[in-house]
């Protein structure tokens, strides 16, 4: 057990999550070879396999599973140490690992990235596109100091920092432009065009329409806002787009963009972070400065 490095456990992480030495190594930007060796010689100072292996995938044996838990641990302390002096240090983070989910990220991230940097020029920031539960598990781990998602989330592990509001909008072909604006009951019995499931937008959308998320659906669904958009502008139905997204999305497609009456489906696009995170204090700070970043 002396031999047991902080390396190790990161390869080990990275293979657990991965379930394929290909992209662990990649994910680690070390070479195949290399990472089966370190994950052999843990094995060997731990006395027993770690992983079954097969032809196309390794997986977790009963021990790797306990052990997992405790390397997750043990490496979200270590990095916890490095953004300890940081704080004490009472500066900007010079390194940040900040999450976004895909209906927010193409618009508003440009525009976070300039305030960021500008906030600090030496500022190495990490930025991790995906939904919302991957990003939850990703603070979890300590892999992500910071997401910008929808709220609220509901853990008690995470401090939430509101940064705005904004509408939901009704995307229609052009032809249908000076029809009325259904309401939600009107809209369940249209085609709802809608993201796969996974996204938030998508329970959002549903639930503006009084649809419960569990019942099956007879409809198309995009990967992306552009996927559904341009499917609107083919005639092939309607959608919900979120208000930062109209500029960037419609531009490129025959549609019409109307506006609900009361009471207007919305969200509240917020920053989360671990309570433990030692930079709480400068990830505040982080939230008020990204709280200006109001969509256009």
């Amino acid at each position: 057990m002396n031999n047991v490095t902080l390396r190790q456990l990161r390869y080990f992480q990275a293979l657990a999550q991965h379930g394929h030495f290909g992209h662990a190594a990649e994910q680690c930007a070390i070479s195949q070879p290399a990472m089966s060796v370190q994950i052999r010689e843990l094995e060997e100072n731990l006395g027993a396999p770690l992983f079954e292996r097969t032809a196309r995938r390794v997986r977790l044996t009963p021990l790797g599973e306990a052990l997992e838990v405790r390397v997750r641990d043990i490496l979200r302390a270590v990095g916890d140490l490095g953004d300890l002096a940081r704080a004490e240090a009472g500066r900007v983070p010079d390194r940040l690992r900040i999450g976004i989910i895909p209906t927010v990220a193409p618009y508003l991230l440009p525009k976070m990235v300039q305030r960021l940097t500008r906030l600090n020029p030496a500022l190495d920031l990490h930025v991790r596109e995906t939904q919302t539960n991957g990003l939850l598990e990703e603070l979890g781990q300590g892999r992500l100091d910071a997401a910008v998602v929808a709220l609220p989330v509901s853990d008690a592990a995470f401090t939430e920092a509101p940064l705005f509001d904004e509408d939901f909008v009704l995307v229609r072909p052009q032809a249908d432009a000076d029809k009325p604006v259904p309401d939600g009951e009107a809209l369940r019995q249209m085609r709802l065009l809608l993201l796969e499931e996974g996204h938030c937008f998508r329970d959002q959308a549903l639930s503006f329409c009084a649809t419960p998320t569990s019942i099956p659906r007879d409809g198309l669904d995009g990967s992306s806002l552009t996927t559904l958009v341009q499917m609107v502008g083919a005639g092939i139905g309607v959608t919900l787009i979120p208000e930062m997204a109209i500029a960037l999305e419609t531009s490129t497609a025959p549609v019409s963009v109307a506006r609900f009456a009361d009471p207007v489906p919305k969200r509240t696009i917020g920053m989360i972070w671990r309570r433990t995170n030692p930079l709480d204090s400068q990830l505040h700070g982080i939230a008020d400065v990204l709280r200006g970043l109001t969509p256009a």
